[in-house]
């Protein structure tokens, strides 16, 4: 009989980061490799430890170098038969950037076997991804394809309201980013045109003729002057566009109720308007908004707007603030990114939205100290997390694809162009156990404690009067500092 080659079990873990891996899986030299780093072994370029020559470098050398597949051994030939570069093969032994530019080609052909000349930048932007894989992996949905080819045989126009005729709307948002990048379509605020997408599919739902037509001029004269306004001092961010959907549904949902019982906004009184806010102020209370819009516009008559007081979240203890602080250096299990992202709140006091709103120019390496750009002037970064935001910017996510080849963010999002959402970097602060807006709040009251009000407020880019405000409450002694030059 023949006898079987039996696989131990130590042998069925990856050699680089000791996760299981299956039967099948790439196996070199150095053992079985997942397929996570199998892929980062040959998307890494550099200098060959061993012969010096600058090219694909997949293999380690046992001091933890880098080696080429010469020097390696036994790792395979990755040289691509059409371009003849070496790298990660995709199919035919044809290297998956070429593949990507085939795919591309015929997706963008404008019908004379020519891709449209103001899709070239468009192109050339997604050809030269330094992970090609996921460009095949987008390219390959059917309505990424059936977009694409509709602006490439100008079936829609390519402009921001042609794009508005595509669906489905995030795949279509995905493809705006891209052509802003690349100067195919002129900059334009990417949340003011989803909401205004949404608004034009929200409104024609709306049954009655008479609320239609109170709700198309409170979105036009309240809403949508309010987000251009937001949107003229810089871009505009998930949750301003959420608050306003909110409003325009509540407004909804108000005129709903009025008819219900038989009565028109014109006819409003103050039981009806205490009467809706008793059914549950919290989830309601955005509908001020549209009854102080109303009112001024005489749609209604003047009526009392209930009013609750909402309070900041208690601070939580020093101690509970510096428990997941030291947690952060050696939470190996953690991402980089949600480590640095929450040791900027815990020790700046920094809210989500400022913090994806940062560059890697922010962060500055001057005389052997790491500082950070918050506000004027830089704050030092203490050990040991100087090195872990260092170690941070040689591994930000999110650049490796079409979408922020060459972004400064110091989070770059999946957008083209664009950073991490706040909207995105919250939940997955939250999922790890990171106390954010707590533990913002106990670190600007230690803060101030420690300094005074005016210097951590230039610092750490806050109000005078808010840090003044929570220095009195914090029981601080600095209220006598002047703020200034003191060196004269």
């Amino acid at each position: 009989m023949m006898s079987r080659t039996r696989v131990r079990a130590e042998d069925l873990f990856c050699a680089r980061c000791r996760r299981a891996v299956r039967l099948g899986a790439a196996h070199w030299p150095e053992g079985y490799l997942c397929a996570g780093c199998y892929a980062r072994a040959l998307e890494t370029y550099g200098t060959c430890t061993g012969c010096g020559v600058e090219r694909l470098t997949p293999g380690l050398a046992p001091d933890g170098g880098k080696l080429c597949t010469d020097c390696a051994g036994g790792l395979g030939d990755f040289t691509c038969e059409q371009c003849d570069q070496e790298a990660r093969r995709y199919c035919r032994g044809v290297c998956g950037r070429c593949v990507l530019a085939e795919r591309l080609h015929e997706l963008l052909d404008d019908g004379t076997g020519s891709i449209r000349r103001e899709l070239l930048p468009l192109f050339d932007t997604l050809r030269q991804m330094k992970r090609p894989w996921g460009g095949l992996t987008w390219s390959n949905q059917p309505h990424v394809q059936r977009n694409l080819q509709a602006l490439a045989r100008d079936q829609v126009p390519l402009t921001h309201e042609g794009l508005s005729q595509l669906t489905p709307w995030r795949a279509v948002a995905y493809l705006r980013d891209l052509l802003m990048q690349c100067g195919v379509l002129p900059p334009a605020d990417r949340h003011l045109l989803l909401f205004q997408r949404w608004l034009a599919e929200k409104l024609p739902t709306v049954s009655a003729p008479e609320h239609r037509k109170l709700l198309e001029l409170f979105a036009a004269w309240h809403i949508q002057r309010r987000l251009r306004a937001l949107a003229s001092r810089g871009p505009l961010t998930g949750s301003q566009t959420q608050k306003a959907r909110n409003e325009l549904c509540l407004a909804i949902a108000f005129l709903d109720h009025l008819a219900q019982h038989g009565r028109a906004l014109a006819d409003c009184t103050q039981v009806d308007i205490d009467a809706w806010y008793a059914g549950g102020y919290t989830a309601r209370h955005r509908t001020h908004a549209f009854l102080r819009w109303a009112m001024r516009s005489k749609h209604m008559p003047a009526v009392t707007v209930p009013h609750r007081s909402t309070s900041n979240p208690a601070p939580i203890t020093q101690h509970q603030r510096l428990a997941p602080l030291r947690q952060l250096v050696n939470r190996d299990d953690v991402p980089l990114q949600d480590r640095v992202a929450a040791a900027l709140v815990l020790l700046y006091a920094q809210p989500l939205t400022r913090i994806t709103r940062l560059g890697t120019d922010d962060v500055q390496y001057k005389d052997g100290e790491v500082l950070v750009r918050l506000g004027d002037p830089p704050s030092p970064v203490p050990a040991p997390f100087d090195g872990m935001l260092l170690d941070y910017l040689g591994q930000r996510p999110n650049t490796m694809t079409a979408t922020n080849p060459d972004a400064r963010w110091l989070f770059p999002g999946r957008r083209a162009g664009q950073p991490m959402t706040p909207e995105a970097l919250a939940p997955r602060l939250r999922h790890l156990g990171f106390p954010t807006r707590p533990g913002r709040a106990a670190a600007i009251r230690q803060l101030v404690l420690q300094a005074p009000a005016p210097v951590i407020a230039r610092m750490l880019g806050y109000n005078d009067d808010h840090t003044t405000r929570l220095a009195e409450e914090a029981g601080g002694t600095w209220r006598h500092y002047a703020p200034g030059d003191h060196s004269r």
